[in-house]
């Protein structure tokens, strides 16, 4: 019967370590700095309109609207499905869509392919 005792004790044991280490994994395998979402972006009807930066929003240019990141910083926005990446200015706020984590302009969108779908499931990254 000890034998028998001892081999559920270990056998515990390993399930427990197993479990704490896969919860560990999933817990760290986006980095802080990264975020993980859809991304969408700004329909023609903006193009000139104040951005909540003060900034006239252009869509030829290669800026953002995040909830809450300051305005001025340099984001990368990648499409994992398809390596597609981007470098971003954020100056505005937004999306206002649950589920979306950036609005981006139509040039930051065509650079990630994402013009004929509308949305992508992206990861933003901080870079500054």
């Amino acid at each position: 019967m000890g034998a028998i005792k001892n081999t559920l004790l270990n056998a515990c044991f390993a399930i427990a370590v197993f479990t704490t280490a896969v919860n560990s994994a999933l817990a760290h395998g986006t980095p802080a700095d990264t975020q993980r979402g859809v991304a969408s972006f700004y329909s023609d009807r903006f193009q000139g309109a104040t951005t909540a930066s003060g900034e006239a929003f252009d869509q030829k240019a290669l800026t953002a609207a995040h909830p809450s990141l300051p305005f001025g910083t340099k984001v990368l926005v990648s499409r994992p499905d398809t390596g597609q990446e981007v470098e971003v200015l954020i100056n505005d706020r937004g999306p206002y869509v649950e589920g979306r984590i950036i609005d981006l302009s139509k040039s930051a969108a065509r650079e990630l392919g994402i013009i004929n779908r509308g949305v992508a499931p992206v990861l933003v990254t901080l870079l500054d």
